[in-house]
């Protein structure tokens, strides 16, 4: 609503005015992006002093008007200075993000190999020496940036001077940062109802406002999600347009207890999959430094979402080799018969993409409030989960990379740092080397099998130690698990805090400690773990007489002859009807599953039963988007079974 009017601005109307000022503030950014986009103005941005030895300020737009760099809006174009505060906030973080690319370029091309695809081992130091904390970046970082010089020296003939001539200035996002601004552009406030607030901000009432009167006030509502906390501290959104509608990145602070870096006596460890994508568990650290299993631990599966993200990668890829075969028909010409064609292609694309995003956004957040939870469940302090940002998807088979490119590992930490800084857990990144190969009780070197009844036929997903005073096998993953649990109990003093992004990490791995990295069991285990032979080895023994069966004690009472059939007298049941898969997964007692048609006509004309369909866990209520499962770990006090006594309708 406009303040001074009183006018109610439709959706579309408050988009477009929105829109307006984003353009004019991307405009101006654009503008300092260009002038600035070299090494000397990077360089004197991030040294953090102006030229008289004084230091700059922690706002970027703050800092770049002690530098003296300005920006001005287009001829004729009348803007408040809070409008260029906002152009300046977002060139000046841009370019204070192209300090680290730019190191990391210089320290490439200085220590280049004498092969690009292979280095030696004496190249790979000398490359992380010559890289600002080079020694725990990830070698994938170190790789790909080698492959993008060598694409330019094969284009070019030369290595590039810097990062400056390898990329072009990026582009700049249309957004209001409103962080930058104060009262006189905007502010926000909550409403009587905690689930509402009010933000008002100043927006034109044309594309290019000739003065300050084309600005007018704006009153706002929001409705805030109910993850913002009741009394949490609302700042300054950053306003952006997506389809027709204006989007609102809230941020609030509110008070969360504090996780601790080291002193951890239980700890969740979390290994990836491939189809199993989460498998986790909790191991408690004793007083006398055992390390005991709590429970047998959970898996999250997501195969069925995971297949679904593949349908529609290929799908998009698709549609992106048609709309180049188009563009390359077309070559320019707006007038060619297949540009409406590629009009078409073009906006399936963009629909496509934003279905496989929000697929993985769902999918990430799932992942990570099921990891936050059994933390929270067995009382963890601290969640411990392998760092594979080294890991590249190459040389395995076509289908194993695309799928293993396709993961979202970087999004569920994110996500998993997110909620469970909100309980006070901590989230610490643990080498993963040999996570899966040695055993978590005898550190012994695995041998993986197919299966635990083909024990002879090789393959990845059965682990079975060889050490015949261990005998342990598991689940590949469930191993891992306890192998990074116990690696970071045991190294959680060598836990550092990396101060540009403040997360929490273990960055190599000692041999003493990784010698007390043992998961001891809770039950005694002896080295003849096989079962009992039970082979005939001589005549049956006698047995006893069966007892009669129980029988019912007074005959069935007659009932009016009819169409329905009657139990004859005999054996009462004795035994549980099995619950169907749903009802063991938690099922709602509302929950039912499709009701079965009459038998008369199908069974009359000999056909197969109709309704022999029956649904599986998902479509009985129990799963994330009917493909995705989660099982609850069992620990070490079992939960009482409150849904045994319950059975299905059907």
């Amino acid at each position: 609503m406009v303040e001074k009017t009183g006018e109610v601005l439709p959706a579309a109307v408050l988009a477009e005015r929105v829109d307006w000022a984003a353009g004019l503030v991307s405009g101006m950014a654009a503008s300092l992006l260009d002038t600035h986009w070299n090494a000397a103005d990077v360089d004197q941005l991030a040294s953090g002093v102006d030229a008289g030895g004084r230091p700059l300020p922690s706002n970027a737009w703050m800092a770049l008007r002690r530098l003296g760099w300005n920006a001005a809006p287009p001829a004729s174009v009348k803007v408040n200075d809070r409008i260029v505060r906002m152009a300046q906030e977002q060139a000046g973080r841009t370019l204070r993000s192209a300090k680290w690319r730019a190191d990391l370029t210089v320290g490439v091309i200085g220590t280049w190999p004498a092969e690009a695809g292979r280095r030696t081992p004496d190249e790979w130091d000398a490359v992380r020496e010559a890289i600002p904390d080079g020694r725990h970046l990830p070698s994938g970082v170190i790789r790909s940036r080698t492959r993008q010089i060598a694409d330019f020296e094969r284009q070019h003939g030369r290595l590039p001077a810097d990062v400056f001539e390898l990329e072009a200035a990026p582009g700049v996002a249309r957004m209001l940062l409103l962080s930058a601004c104060d009262g006189q552009q905007a502010s926000i406030a909550r409403d009587d109802d905690p689930g509402r607030a009010l933000l008002r901000v100043q927006l034109p009432v044309r594309r290019d406002p000739r003065s300050y009167r084309d600005w007018a006030w704006v009153a706002c509502p929001i409705t805030l999600p109910p993850t913002v906390p009741p009394g949490a501290v609302l700042h300054l959104p950053t306003l952006r347009v997506h389809q027709g509608r204006v989007l609102a990145d809230l941020a609030y602070t509110h008070a969360v207890p504090k996780a601790r870096r080291t002193g951890h006596i239980i700890a969740l460890g979390v290994d990836w999959g491939l189809n199993t994508l989460l498998s986790a568990g909790a191991i408690r650290l004793h007083k006398d430094g055992r390390l005991i299993a709590i429970g047998t631990g959970g898996m999250f599966r997501a195969a069925g979402v995971l297949a679904k993200q593949h349908r529609l990668r290929r799908e998009c890829e698709h549609l992106h080799a048609k709309a180049g075969h188009y563009q390359h028909l077309i070559a320019g010409h707006d007038t060619h018969p297949l540009t409406a064609r590629h009009h078409v292609l073009t906006e399936e694309v963009r629909h496509v993409s934003a279905r496989r995003s929000n697929l993985n956004d769902a999918l990430a957040w799932a992942a990570a409030r099921w990891t936050v939870d059994q933390a929270i469940t067995v009382g963890a302090s601290v969640i411990y989960v392998e760092d594979l940002r080294s890991m590249e998807a190459r040389g395995m088979g076509r289908t194993l990379n695309t799928r293993l490119s396709q993961q979202i590992r970087g999004q569920i930490v994110e996500r998993i740092r997110h909620l469970a800084a909100e309980a006070g857990i901590a989230v610490v990144t643990v080498p993963a080397r040999n996570t899966s190969r040695h055993c978590p009780r005898c550190l012994v070197p695995l041998r993986h099998r197919k299966a635990p009844d083909r024990p002879t036929t090789p393959s990845w997903k059965w682990a079975v130690c060889p050490n015949p005073e261990c005998a342990w096998q598991g689940d590949r993953d469930m191993g891992a698990w306890q192998r990074i649990a116990a690696r970071g109990l045991t190294h959680q003093t060598k836990t550092v805090t990396n101060r540009a992004s403040d997360t929490l990490a273990i960055r190599s791995v000692t041999d003493k400690l990784e010698a007390r990295a043992v998961v001891t069991p809770t039950t005694p285990t002896t080295a003849k773990t096989h079962r009992r032979d039970r082979s005939k080895t001589g005549p049956t023994r006698r047995q006893t007489t069966r007892p009669a069966p129980r029988r019912r004690r007074a005959p069935s009472p007659t009932r009016p002859p009819g169409p329905a059939g009657q139990r004859p007298e005999g054996h009462a049941p004795t035994g549980r009807i099995r619950l169907p898969r749903a009802a063991h997964r938690h099922q709602g007692v509302t929950t039912i599953s499709t009701p079965l048609p009459k038998l008369s006509a199908s069974l009359e004309q000999g056909r197969p039963h109709p309704g022999r369909h029956r649904p599986q866990g998902a479509a009985l209520g129990a799963g994330f988007h009917l493909h995705a499962h989660a099982t609850p770990p069992r620990w070490d006090i079992p939960r009482p079974d409150t849904m045994s006594c319950i059975r299905s309708l059907s």
